[in-house]
């Protein structure tokens, strides 16, 4: 028996200044549909998600509900006009019985119902928006980056919640690993067309990039053909006295047809260039402690960070991840403990909250001021690492079109002002990055190419992220603050971290749902005492050795796994250079680390 739609939308065109954003959408929600809702910055996600809710009307086309269907949708800037608190707005479609519903999504969202709005952080305002959505139970759930603002605590809660539903949801996300645990369908946005495939995240971009390579074979036949019958069209004049017209017309129509076919938008021109390189040591940080009032941040801390390394901070919001990285960059200096920062270093500092932009000002204004990119006495030139650039030139590079240059910062959307912050720190050479939430809001397809760019860039990467893939793809080192001021250093990434926690550890979403910060995954290293023969440095080198061969050893077996594929030279020779290099880096680096570690313990034996 065939099931009745949620929600059906029949022959819908949209159009924004005056281009089709969306035409002849036919578009069906059944009961019970996990769908990723996927595309480019800008490709009318957003847009779409609001036709489904009701919230913005088309040119052309109906939306249809079937009877007694309730539509939520997560807003991205909710109204809190005529609430007290956070938990008052959450409530507002609630029978005052139902209050403990808001309550459970307030505890596994992390926010205090009780706060004031106007006291709130715009990230507290959105994840009370989705409380409000989770607790009102709606059989189809609309959710627009419901990731955004959440810990790695707060995503796992969520992903347990909706995966627990009965209720059908549709999904925008940049987060790889929560598209892939929770949808079942992929919706695609691409150039007006909206493509469905009845399987979820999982494999979307093997299907996107079929799709397009069918695409580029077309049209080079297409341009083989305009070719041919451009060159008869010429030739034919001597051959015969009057041309055959039908073919005229049909070369007509050709052509008609390859100028009305829509380009797919590049990706951003963005590239990384290394400064001359730093010390081998970029950071030391020896019994490290650091308190605000009565929160302590860091307790009896030590790490150690050499050039090249890529280090993940991970942790619930609030921990102390950004705290940690303006200690190791010298914006602020620990209670107790030393650190000792390496030589040459030259930064770059990706801020979450976009502080470094001015929202009241112009893209050319935000560029053309900052000091480092400011070219003496040429208002619309950028130095960009070294050369200089006409400033819509380089705007282009990522993206953006010559009429958003003048238009202010702040009606740009999320992903642009990310792309924005982007263009300024690359315009400068640097060895040493700080990257604290760089993938909120950045599409699919500009996370690849961040990722490419890290891989290849020959400094050293601090990264604060929630995104568990992303940091499966980049780090090399993961530092995971499980509160009360202990932090563990594990080897890998997320996944990495997963595996080697002891069994006592308890994963941060459980130690969310029971209300605490957890017992710790490993219990905090005792301070090093010298050892007979060796100085202090020396005894805590040799300490601290152990851990580093460990970690050389995963990424070696990580690496070899990688090229144990066969058929990985003649598919991918890019990425097989990459990791044989790499494997090659490493397998030195080991030989390195435990001839290090036998000349210490025999100098401590004898």
């Amino acid at each position: 028996m065939a099931r009745t739609p949620l929600l059906q939308l029949s022959d819908i065109a949209l159009t924004f200044g005056g281009n089709p954003l969306l035409d002849g959408l036919d578009l069906i929600v059944q009961p019970g549909d996990r769908v990723a809702l996927v595309g480019r910055n800008g490709s009318g996600k957003s847009t779409l998600m609001k036709l489904m809710a009701g919230l913005v009307e088309p040119d052309r086309g109906a939306r249809a509900l079937a009877p007694g269907v309730r539509v939520g949708y997560m807003e991205q800037d909710p109204d809190f006009a005529g609430f007290d608190t956070l938990g008052a707005f959450a409530m507002q479609n609630l029978d005052p019985a139902e209050a403990y519903r808001v309550d459970i999504a307030a505890e596994g969202l992390d926010f205090n119902p009780d706060l004031a709005p106007e006291k709130a952080s715009g990230g507290e305002r959105r994840r009370a928006a989705l409380a409000k959505l989770l607790a009102e139970a709606p059989e189809l759930m609309l959710l627009d980056e419901p990731t955004n603002h959440l810990d790695i605590s707060a995503i796992g809660w969520l992903e347990a919640r909706l995966r627990e539903t009965r209720a059908g949801f549709v999904l925008i996300s940049h987060d790889r690993a929560f598209l892939r645990a929770l949808t079942r369908a992929t919706l695609w946005v691409d150039r007006g067309q909206v493509r469905r495939r009845e399987s979820g995240f999982e494999g979307f971009e093997e299907w996107r990039d079929t799709i397009w390579s069918a695409e580029d074979d077309a049209r080079h036949k297409l341009d083989r053909k305009i070719k041919a019958e451009a060159r008869w069209a010429v030739e034919g004049i001597s051959a015969r006295r009057k041309r055959n017209q039908g073919r005229v017309r049909a070369l007509q129509a050709l052509r008609a047809e390859r100028a009305g076919q829509i380009r797919r938008q590049g990706t951003a021109a963005m590239a990384l260039e290394t400064a001359a390189p730093s010390g081998k040591l970029v950071a030391d940080l020896e019994y490290v402690q650091k308190s605000y009032g009565d929160k302590v941040i860091l307790r009896d801390f030590s790490l150690r960070i050499q050039r090249g390394e890529r280090v993940a901070l991970v942790g619930p919001n609030g921990v102390g991840k950004t705290t940690l990285l303006r200690l190791i960059m010298g914006a602020e200096e620990p209670d107790t403990g030393s650190i000792r920062r390496g030589t040459n270093l030259e930064t770059a500092v990706f801020d979450q909250t976009r502080a470094q932009l001015d929202p009241n000002a112009s893209l050319w204004e935000n560029l053309t001021g900052d000091p480092l990119m400011r070219v003496s006495g040429q208002a619309d030139q950028v130095m960009v690492r070294g050369q200089p650039k006409h400033v819509v030139g380089y705007l282009k590079e990522f993206l953006f079109d010559e009429s958003q240059a003048r238009a202010p910062v702040r009606s740009l959307s999320g992903g642009e002002k990310a792309r924005l912050l982007l263009a300024r720190i690359m315009a400068q050479p640097s060895n040493l990055l700080v990257l604290d939430e760089p993938t909120n809001d950045l599409d699919v397809e500009t996370l690849d190419l961040l990722q490419d760019l890290l891989g290849e860039f020959d400094g050293t990467v601090l990264l604060v992220s929630h995104d568990r893939d992303f940091i499966d793809r980049i780090a090399s080192t993961t530092l995971v603050f499980e509160g009360e001021g202990r932090v563990t250093a594990y080897a890998g990434g997320w996944s990495d971290y997963q595996s080697q926690r002891p069994e006592s550890a308890a994963p941060m979403v459980a130690q969310r749902a029971a209300g605490g910060s957890g017992s710790g995954a490993v219990a905090r290293k005792p301070k090093t005492r010298a050892k007979p023969g060796l100085s202090y440095t020396e005894s805590h080198r040799l300490e601290a050795l152990p851990a580093e061969i460990a970690r050389l050893e995963a990424e070696i077996a990580k690496l070899a796994e990688l090229l144990s594929d066969a058929e990985l030279f003649t598919r991918e020779p890019v990425k097989f250079r990459k990791a044989t290099e790499a494997l090659s880096t490493r397998q030195s680096a080991l030989e390195a680390a435990e001839e290090e570690w036998l000349l210490l313990a025999e100098k401590a034996e004898s």
